[in-house]
C-alpha cells in the first residue's frame, strides 16, 4: 500500500510518501512545502494545492493520512492551519482520495506503543521503521509517521470494512427472512 502523510500547515505543509506495509515500509519521498507569510493568502493556497497536485500525480498514492486535530488554543493559527487543511481535503476529494484522519496519540500510540510518547521516541521510530538515518525536518518527519500509522492501522480498518460488509450481508439475509410470514404472523392475517 502506498500512503501519502500530510502534516498540514500554511507556513509549513510537511509531505511524507511511503510503500509497503508496517514492517516492511519504505520512504520513497518527504517534504516540506513553505510558504512565505509575505505573499497573499490565495498564492499560499495555491502553491499548496498545485504541490499536493504535483505529488498526488507523481505518486499516486492509494490513500492519505492527514493530521486531523487542529490547534484549539490559538484561533489565528487554528484559521490558518484550517484553510490549508481544507485545500488538502479538496485536492484528494477531487481525485476520489480516502482521507483518514488521526490525532497526535493515534499517532504515538501507533509509532511507539503508548499515547504519552515524546516527540524524540516518534521520530526514533519513524526513522528505525523506514530504514533512515536523518529527517529533513519536522514536518516532513510528521507527515512520514502520520503515514506509517496508517500503514499500522490498515490491516484493522480493512478488518473493520469487511465486518460491515458482512454484517450488511447477514441483515440482508435476515431481512429476507423476516420478510416471509412466520407460522403465528400469517395465523393473524387470516
Amino acid at each position: 500500500m502506498r500512503v501519502l502523510g500530510i502534516d498540514p500547515g500554511l507556513a509549513n505543509l510537511g509531505l511524507g510518501v511511503v510503500d509497503g506495509d508496517i514492517r516492511r515500509a519504505i520512504c520513497l519521498h518527504e517534504e516540506c512545502v513553505v510558504t512565505p507569510s509575505s505573499q497573499e493568502m490565495g498564492q499560499r493556497l495555491l502553491t499548496i494545492h498545485q504541490r499536493l497536485s504535483a505529488l498526488l500525480d507523481e505518486f499516486q498514492p492509494d490513500a492519505i493520512a492527514l493530521e486531523d486535530q487542529i490547534l484549539r488554543r490559538q484561533a489565528d493559527v487554528a484559521f490558518k492551519v484550517g484553510q490549508a487543511y481544507g485545500v488538502v481535503q479538496l485536492t484528494c476529494g477531487q481525485r476520489g482520495l480516502p482521507v483518514y484522519g488521526y490525532g497526535p496519540m493515534q499517532v504515538k500510540k501507533a509509532l511507539v506503543g503508548t499515547g504519552r510518547a515524546d516527540k524524540e521516541q516518534v521520530m526514533f521510530m519513524v526513522k528505525a521503521n523506514l530504514g533512515l538515518r536523518t529527517l529533513s525536518n519536522n514536518h516532513a518527519a510528521d507527515a512520514l509517521a502520520l503515514a506509517l500509522t496508517h500503514l499500522a492501522s490498515a490491516p484493522l480498518t480493512s478488518r473493520s470494512a469487511l465486518q460491515v460488509a458482512l454484517q450488511a450481508a447477514e441483515s440482508g439475509r435476515t431481512g429476507r427472512r423476516s420478510r416471509r410470514a412466520s407460522p403465528k404472523r400469517r395465523a393473524d392475517q387470516a
